[in-house]
């Protein structure tokens, strides 16, 4: 006599395997990324219509830029973590205690732009494998760990500021500093249409989109950390060194978040102490609406840089339109909502017609 036998169940598909099949099911206009563009342009011709100086390239467009660019780092910095599933509550003082190593090193050192740079980005590295190794070795929820970090790193960088400097900024700026506040590159031309100019800072910013896409798509490294995020025991019963790879993904947001900091003093000409306290929501809107899970397993730097794009055209806008400070929040916030609503909306009724 012979019995039936039940073949085990399959293990179910990590959630960027999930997003990716039902991504190829979907529709063209059902794309997150495509949602964003639209989004984009249908804002652009609405404030350029209703305030002309929208599209003054001097005025209005170079600082966007420029915005733009702090604000996509700031999105790669908790795309780093969010690629685990975790988050990053100390990107805004990450940047600070790194911009204030830089200021320390100009002012002290008299060390040129490149070098304090770098001195920062390995301070702001340190400070995210520092958290990153809390969380290993403890097994402390990231929320938990980098929000207590927060706290610490704002009482430090407060004295530190008040020890080192006579107020809350270092007086010397470094030679260069000027010029990426600044200075631009040349027009660029199409025929007779001639674009606006693009600020120094953009090329940072781009450089780090390249990279950390690079990382995501055909590095292991990146390839290990998004497996670490969709299923931690699969990874570490096949081989992956998830500890590491944890380590490995707080200390590149730590990285960016210094980048960060550094481009926001840049557009600012001064290494302050209150450089990177605007960084934790925008740094978790660009990603997120970009397609980001919040999950871990699958990110979006493509769409970190459209979700940064679209939030700093919707306050460059309103607060060309003399929005007060309060309304300007509230209307950006709805504005979001809505924004994120319709994308789901839209994701929801192109799946109903993919499945039909």
């Amino acid at each position: 006599m012979t019995t039936a036998t039940t073949p085990p169940a399959a293990p179910p598909a990590p959630p960027a395997a999930v997003a990716k099949e039902r991504s190829r099911g979907l529709p063209i206009w059902a794309n997150p990324r495509l949602g964003l563009v639209i989004v984009i342009v249908v804002l652009v011709a609405l404030f350029s219509s209703l305030t002309p100086a929208f599209l003054d390239p001097r005025l209005t467009l170079a600082p966007l830029q420029a915005d733009i660019s702090v604000y996509v780092v700031v999105g790669l910095a908790q795309l780093a973590v969010l690629s685990l599933g975790h988050m990053n509550m100390a990107v805004g003082r990450m940047a600070a205690l790194s911009t204030f190593a830089m200021g320390l090193a100009y002012d002290r050192l008299g060390v040129p732009l490149r070098v304090g740079l770098a001195i920062g980005l390995a301070v702001g590295a340190a400070i995210g494998a520092l958290a990153g190794l809390v969380i290993t070795k403890t097994g402390v929820n990231s929320f938990v760990v980098t929000l207590a970090l927060d706290f610490g790193l704002l009482g430090l960088v407060t004295i530190l500021y008040t020890r080192a400097t006579d107020g809350v900024a270092f007086a010397v700026k470094p030679a260069g500093l000027a010029e990426l506040r600044f200075d631009t590159f040349a027009d660029y031309c199409l025929g007779e249409v001639c674009g606006p100019r693009i600020p120094l800072v953009v090329p940072f910013a781009l450089v780090a989109v390249l990279a950390v896409g690079l990382l995501f798509r055909y590095a292991r490294l990146g390839r290990e950390i998004l497996m670490t995020g969709a299923n931690p025991v699969a990874a570490q019963l096949s081989g992956i060194p998830t500890h590491r790879r944890v380590v490995a993904a707080h200390a590149l947001s730590g990285l960016l978040a210094a980048l960060a900091g550094f481009l926001l003093a840049a557009n600012n000409g001064a290494f302050s102490a209150n450089i990177g306290e605007s960084f934790l929501l925008p740094s978790f809107l660009a990603p997120v609406l970009g397609g980001t899970l919040l999950a871990g397993g699958a990110v979006s730097v493509l769409g970190t840089v459209l979700g940064a794009t679209l939030t700093q055209v919707i306050y460059k806008g309103l607060n060309l339109l003399q929005f007060s400070l309060e309304d300007l929040k509230l209307y950006i916030g709805l504005v979001l909502l809505a924004a994120l609503s319709l994308d789901r909306l839209r994701a929801m009724l192109a799946e109903r017609r993919a499945v039909s």
